[in-house]
C-alpha cells in the first residue's frame, strides 16, 4: 500500500513561507540579485522571481504545485511572480490565523484539525467568489479613478529622449517593470530600447493589441542575443537578421535589389514521367556505367532547377534543409547564394515581411515565390556571422518599419536574463492592453443592481466620484507604482465592509473576506518600504489623507499640443503639470502645491494587478482542498530550459484532493 500524508494547514503555511523567504531576498525596489550554483559548477545571477523559483529544486508536490500556478500566471501576463508568492503566503497566514480563532463544534468534526481545515477552505472559497463577483467594481470605482490611461500614441510615440530621462509614460510603465528585474542601472535603457522597438512595429489599421501580439510572437526572431559586450551597446538594426551564415558565397549586389525564395524542401531531380525508364544494369561493370549516368541526369535537373531560378532573377535562396553538395557546388557555379537549415520561426517572419510564399516544390516556383529585397550581406555580431537582410516599402505596412533588436550582455546567463525580461514586458503591455471585458455575471449583476445601492457604493468609496466606463477595467489603464494600488484597494475593500455591514446586517461573509484580503494586500507595500518604516507610513497616510481631502478624483488627463500634461477638474480651471509628470487628482485653484501628487517612482498595470489577485486567489482555494498526498515512488521528471530553468511535468497524480 502506498504511504499516505495527510496535510494540515500549518502543513500549507509552512510550505508558502519557505518559498516566500526565498523570493523576499530579490523583492522590491531595494531587493538584490539570488545567486544559485549548480552541481556542475554553473551559476546563476537573477532577480526574477520566474527564474528563481523554478530554479529550486523542489521535492513536495505542494510547492510545486504552487510554482506551477506562479509560471502560469507569469506566462500570461509576465510579471507579478514574486508579488504572488509574498500575497499567497499572506493569505495562508491570515486564513490560518482566522481559522484557528473560529469556534470548533466537537459533534461535526472528528478534531480540531478538520475544523480548522473547514473553515480555512470555506474562507478561501468566500474570498474567491467575492472577487469573482465584486473586485472588478471595486477596482474600477476606488483605484482606476486615481490613475491614467495609456493611449495607444503613448506606446508608439516617436520621443527623441536621452537614454537616462524618463519623461514618457511608456517608459515609467516599463522602466518600473524593467527595475524589478534587472535593477536600477539599466532599466531606462531598456526601456527606451523597448518603446523604439514598438516604434518601428506598428501595422496599418491595425489595434494595437495586435501590434504588440505579433511583436510576442516573432521575439525569438526578432532579436539576437550577443556575449561579451554591456547592455548599453544593445541597438536597434534595420531589416531582419537570419541567425545563420552563408553556405556558398554571399552575392556582390553593389547596393541593386536582391531576389530571394524561401524554399522548405530538398532541390532534387525532377521525378521520372510516365513511360521514363532510367536503365540500371547487372555486373560490376555495368552497374558502375549506371550510376555515371544516373548523375549525369541528376546533374543535369539540377541545372534545369537552378537556371528556372536564374530566369526569375534570384540570387539568394533560403531553404529550411540542408542541402546536398551537388546542389552546393551548381549554386556557387552560378554565383547564387544558399542559407541552409533557417529555422521555422525566421522564415514565417521573412515571408510576413517580404509578401513571397514559400516555395515546397523546387519545380514549381513561380513569381510569387519570390521576394524583392533592398539588401543581403553578412553581418558580424559579436563571435558570429549571420545574414542581414532588409526589405522594400509596401503599403500594406505604412507604419512599419522592421527592425531587429540586438541584445547584448556580458555573459550567457546575463543576457539570457535581459532577453527573458524583454520578452516579459512585452507580454505585459500585452496585458495591459487588452484587459477582459466583462464577464457575463458581472454585467448580469449591475443590471439588476438597484440605483439606491449603487448610489450607496459611490458614496463610501468615492464621494462625487463620475460613474465609471461599462467595461471593466479601461485598455492602458495604469496607477502609480510603490505600493498605491495595495493602498488605495485597501481603502475600498475596507469601504466596502463598511457598506455592506450597513445596508445588510445579515450578510456576514462579505464583510469579513473583505476585510481579510484588504490587510493581507498591505504585505506589498510592507515589503516594498520594509528598508524604512516611516517611509511605509508616510506613503499610507498621504494617500489616505488625498483620498479624504478631495471630491472626487481625475476626470481626464490628456497632452496639451505643447507635449504639457493638464488635469482637468469638471468646473475648475485647468493646471499645466511639468511634461511628463502625472497627478493622481484633479488640481483646485486654491493650495495648489499642497495637492499636487507627483509621483516619480513610475506606473504598473491596473490589469496585471487585478490579474494577479484572482490567479493568488484560486490558487489559495486549490491549495486549501488538497486533503491527502500519495507518495508514489516514480522519478521526479525534469528537463532543463537554459540555465536552472526547471519544468516539472508527470507530477499530477502526487497530489490529489
Amino acid at each position: 500500500m502506498l504511504p499516505v500524508e495527510h496535510l494540515h494547514l500549518e502543513h500549507v503555511l509552512q510550505t508558502v513561507s519557505v518559498l516566500e523567504s526565498v523570493v523576499l531576498h530579490s523583492f522590491g525596489p531595494e531587493g538584490g540579485q539570488v545567486l544559485f550554483t549548480r552541481d556542475t559548477g554553473q551559476a546563476m545571477l537573477s532577480r526574477s522571481g520566474t527564474r528563481i523559483l523554478t530554479a529550486l529544486r523542489l521535492e513536495h508536490p505542494l510547492a510545486r504545485m504552487v510554482v506551477e500556478c506562479v509560471l502560469k500566471h507569469s506566462t500570461v501576463t509576465g510579471d507579478g511572480s514574486k508579488t504572488f508568492i509574498l500575497l499567497l503566503a499572506s493569505l495562508v497566514r491570515m486564513i490560518h490565523t482566522t481559522a484557528c480563532k473560529e469556534p470548533n463544534v466537537s459533534h461535526t468534526y472528528n478534531s480540531r484539525e478538520a475544523a480548522e481545515a473547514a473553515t480555512a477552505r470555506h474562507l478561501a472559497d468566500e474570498l474567491l467568489s467575492f472577487a469573482l463577483e465584486e473586485l472588478d467594481d471595486i477596482i474600477a470605482m476606488g483605484v482606476v479613478p486615481y490613475g491614467c490611461c495609456l493611449s495607444w500614441e503613448d506606446f508608439t510615440a516617436k520621443t527623441q529622449l536621452p537614454a537616462h530621462t524618463n519623461n514618457h509614460s511608456v517608459q515609467k510603465l516599463l522602466a518600473s517593470f524593467f527595475h524589478s528585474r534587472l535593477g536600477r542601472t539599466h532599466c531606462d535603457f531598456i526601456s527606451s530600447l523597448t518603446c523604439e522597438l514598438l516604434t518601428h512595429w506598428r501595422f496599418k489599421n491595425d489595434l494595437p493589441s495586435l501590434s504588440l501580439q505579433f511583436v510576442n510572437d516573432n521575439l525569438p526572431a526578432l532579436h539576437t542575443p550577443v556575449l561579451g559586450f554591456p547592455i548599453s551597446c544593445s541597438r536597434l538594426i534595420e531589416g531582419q537578421v537570419i541567425h545563420r551564415d552563408f553556405s556558398t558565397p554571399c552575392p556582390q549586389t553593389d547596393h541593386q535589389p536582391v531576389k530571394a525564395v524561401v524554399f522548405t524542401g530538398h532541390l532534387q531531380p525532377k521525378l521520372l514521367s510516365a513511360g521514363e525508364v532510367l536503365e540500371l544494369g547487372c555486373g560490376e561493370q555495368r552497374m558502375k556505367r549506371s550510376v555515371v549516368q544516373f548523375s549525369a541526369w541528376a546533374e543535369r535537373s539540377l541545372e534545369c532547377v537552378i537556371a528556372n531560378l536564374q530566369s526569375l532573377g534570384v540570387s539568394v535562396l533560403l531553404s529550411a534543409v540542408k542541402q546536398s553538395a551537388a546542389v552546393l557546388a551548381l549554386a556557387a557555379q552560378a554565383d547564387m547564394c544558399i542559407v541552409e537549415c533557417v529555422s521555422e520561426d525566421e522564415l514565417s517572419l521573412f515571408s510576413r515581411l517580404s509578401g513571397a510564399t514559400p516555395a515546397s516544390d523546387c519545380w514549381m516556383i513561380e513569381p510569387e515565390h519570390v521576394a524583392t529585397l533592398t539588401f543581403c550581406r553578412p553581418i558580424l555580431l559579436g563571435a558570429h556571422r549571420y545574414v542581414h537582410v532588409a526589405f522594400h516599402d509596401s503599403e500594406e505596412r505604412v507604419l512599419v518599419k522592421p527592425c531587429s533588436l540586438v541584445l547584448c550582455g556580458p555573459g550567457e546567463g546575463q543576457t539570457d536574463q535581459y532577453a527573458c525580461a524583454f520578452r516579459d514586458a512585452i507580454r505585459m503591455l500585452l496585458s495591459t492592453w487588452e484587459p477582459m471585458g466583462m464577464t457575463a455575471t458581472t454585467a448580469s449583476k449591475r443590471t439588476v443592481q438597484s440605483n439606491k445601492s449603487t448610489s450607496l457604493h459611490m458614496d463610501n468609496q468615492i464621494p462625487n466620484a463620475p460613474p465609471f466606463q461599462q467595461g471593466v477595467l479601461e485598455p492602458g489603464s495604469v496607477i502609480p507604482a510603490g505600493g498605491t494600488f495595495e493602498f488605495l484597494l485597501n481603502h475600498a475593500l475596507l469601504q466596502q465592509r463598511h457598506s455592506c455591514s450597513v445596508s445588510d446586517d445579515t450578510n456576514m461573509g462579505v464583510p469579513a473576506v473583505s476585510h481579510l484580503l484588504a490587510n493581507a494586500l498591505l504585505s506589498v507595500p510592507r515589503q516594498i518600504y520594509s528598508h524604512n518604516l516611516r517611509c511605509f507610513l508616510q506613503t499610507q497616510t498621504r494617500i489616505l489623507s488625498f483620498i479624504q481631502n478631495h471630491s472626487h478624483p481625475v476626470s481626464r488627463v490628456y497632452k496639451h499640443k505643447q507635449d504639457t500634461i493638464l488635469i482637468q477638474d469638471r468646473g475648475k480651471r485647468e493646471f499645466p503639470l511639468e511634461e511628463g509628470k502625472q497627478s493622481m487628482h484633479c488640481c483646485r485653484e486654491a493650495d495648489v502645491s499642497s495637492k499636487v501628487f507627483i509621483w516619480d517612482s513610475g506606473l504598473e498595470s491596473v490589469f496585471c494587478k487585478y490579474q494577479l489577485l484572482l490567479a493568488v486567489l484560486q490558487c489559495v482555494s486549490s491549495l486549501l482542498q488538497v486533503d491527502t498526498v500519495l507518495c508514489t515512488h516514480t522519478a521526479l521528471h525534469t528537463q532543463s530550459r537554459g540555465l536552472a530553468n526547471i519544468s516539472w511535468e508527470d507530477t499530477e497524480d502526487e497530489a490529489e484532493d
